[in-house]
This record gives structure tokens, sequence and C-alpha cells, in this order.
């Protein structure tokens, strides 16, 4: 398994189409949040993990970057990529292909943390679960990292000094 986790795809609906004539920024998102449940089935912190153990995960922080326009009826896959990982946090990149065309139309850089459905708070995860993710780790680790990781969103050249 060295190549990201193929786990989730999608049809561009009329729907999702806004005033430009292309898919909408908000699905996007939506296309990838409903690709983050196959990857937690993959990782083991699927649905019977969490009803088992009364825990969840919430997204920290999601950096989607548009790379290419993409049209109603386009048919995408998205993939997910193990970046990092701790017993709270998981780091991940996901990257959305329109299959028809053969390219990367976005990517979504995502801080998943690991949460008590009790106390609402961040906690850490079973050992089960951590073990899971330390063997993707083995071969994602190998995997080039994506040129969107860590971008940082700037006007070049803009100060407000």
């Amino acid at each position: 398994m060295e190549s990201p986790f193929q786990g989730h795809s999608a049809v561009v609906k009329s729907e999702w189409i806004d005033f430009n004539g292309h898919f909408n920024a908000g699905y996007y998102l939506v296309c990838f949040d409903d690709a983050i449940e196959s990857w937690m089935d993959f990782i083991g912190l699927g649905r019977s993990h969490r009803d088992r153990h009364a825990v969840t995960t919430f997204s920290a922080q999601n950096h989607v970057t548009y790379v290419r326009e993409v049209h109603e009826g386009a048919q995408l896959t998205i993939s997910t990529q193990l970046l990092g990982f701790d017993r709270k946090r998981i780091h991940a990149m996901q990257i959305m292909v329109n299959s028809d065309e053969d390219f990367v139309a976005a990517t979504c850089e995502v801080m998943s943390l690991h949460v008590s459905e009790e106390s609402r708070r961040v906690a850490e995860m079973h050992s089960d679960a951590y073990a899971r993710l330390g063997e993707i780790w083995e071969s994602h680790k190998k995997l080039d990292v994506p040129p969107q990781v860590g971008q940082v969103m700037a006007v070049p050249g803009w100060s407000t000094d």
C-alpha cells in the first residue's frame, strides 16, 4: 500500500453548480467531508470504533486549494494521504481528481482532532487506532508530500506596517 487511500467518489450534481457555471466552492468541502468517513473506517476510527469507545473526530482546520475548474457531471475521486499523527491529532491531505479528464481539481489539508463524546474535549485515542495509524504511516511516509501542504495564504509583498 504505497499509495494514498482511495476511498471515495462522487459526481458533480447540478445543484452544486454556481452562477459562474462551475462547481461551487462550498461543495468541494462537502465532498472532502464525505470522503473523511471512508478514511476514518480505513484508519480504524470509523463509526463502530466511535460507538464502542464514545469518541469521535472533529475537523480543527481545513485548507482547501482550488487547482482547476470542475463542471456539472464530472466524476470525482478523492484519495487521502496520512501526513502525521499523534494520540490526539491526525494530519492528512485529501486530493480530488477529475477522473474523466485525469487532473487534480482540488486538495484539502485537514487536521482532525480525536475527541471524547462525553467531555467534548480532545482525548487520546485507543491503542488499536493508534497502532493502525502506525501501520499506514509505514507506507505513507514514503510518498511524496503534495505541494499544497503547509501553504501560507498572503498577498505577496503586502505588509500591514
